[in-house]
């Protein structure tokens, strides 16, 4: 069975201490209200640490915690104890209430920004940075997965260092699978320059968690012939409501059907919390949008 689940990030929610951010139940009602089960955590710190405040909340508005996201600086050599602090708090608050999936991110890098949707372009790391930021990964993998028991996932992310698909081949490829999955995500991958359908289809059983986002054709041709950054291009409105941009949704579903695929997929459609859209109305038509092709 598949469910279908959103994220605090579809608020607007990307960093915990954001004064911009709307309340944590606030974000709980609306995902409820808009016809929701599942939730992601966001930021670690958005929403209480205290399991017994964050269980009782959940209950009240009939939702299961999914799973949670470390995006924090695994590329920067100086910021080791900042990724670790987001790996193990996320790893407990996770624990506490049952969820599921760990993911990784490798958070936006001002050496990726400028090239975001450019992979011919992007600058790469040397081999002796290559090998420490795998190496990080995979720490963070292996705790997740055997001290806490968490199905752990990479997820390439525009303007970071996992980003195109070669680089997330070469990752797979040298750090074991039994430690670390794909949480896989059809907008970034749409955004880097590759085929989200085509990726699904030749890793489909390294695949252990989907999040669903969608990209606007026209804001990233224009983005990536302007070489306009990922800042930018995000105000630009890159990331559109599920169906009005150029992922394949019903392939996605059937790539999924056929390969047997259960658990959570995750609505996730960045936005500024301060700008013109309405979190709960784009919730709620990307789960209509999903109901219409069978989600």
């Amino acid at each position: 069975m598949i469910k279908i689940g959103n994220a605090p990030c579809s608020w607007g929610v990307e960093f915990a201490d954001d004064p911009r951010n709307p309340a944590w139940r606030k974000v709980l009602q609306e995902n409820a209200d808009a016809g929701y089960k599942g939730i992601e955590l966001g930021p670690v710190g958005f929403m209480p640490e205290d399991p017994a405040i964050l269980s009782e909340a959940l209950e009240e508005f009939d939702q299961e915690l999914v799973g949670g996201v470390v995006f924090r600086p695994f590329h920067d050599p100086d910021a080791w104890d900042d990724v670790m602090d987001g790996a193990v708090r996320t790893c407990k608050a996770l624990k506490a209430h049952g969820a599921e999936h760990l993911v990784l991110i490798d958070s936006i890098s001002p050496r990726r920004a400028p090239t975001a949707g450019r992979a011919d372009e992007a600058e790469q790391l040397d081999k002796a940075e290559w090998t420490t930021f795998r190496d990080k990964i995979a720490t963070v993998a292996k705790m997740g997965a055997e001290e806490y028991g968490l199905t752990v996932g990479i997820h390439a992310h525009a303007a970071g260092f996992m980003d195109f698909e070669p680089e997330l081949e070469r990752l797979l490829d040298e750090v074991d699978e039994n430690i670390l999955k794909i949480c896989f995500d059809t907008g970034h991958h749409s955004y880097a320059g590759f085929d989200p359908v085509a990726f699904m289809k030749k890793h489909i059983q390294r695949i252990s968690y989907m999040h669903f986002k969608d990209i606007d054709p026209n804001v990233k041709a224009d983005v990536v012939k302007n070489r306009t950054d990922f800042y930018e291009a995000c105000g630009q409105g890159i990331f559109c409501n599920l169906g009005d941009g150029d992922v394949d949704f019903p392939a996605v579903r059937q790539t999924l059907l056929d390969a047997g695929f259960e658990g959570w997929c995750t609505v996730e459609q960045d936005c500024d919390p301060e700008g013109d859209t309405s979190p709960v109305d784009d919730a709620k038509l990307n789960r209509t949008y999903l109901q219409s092709i069978g989600f």
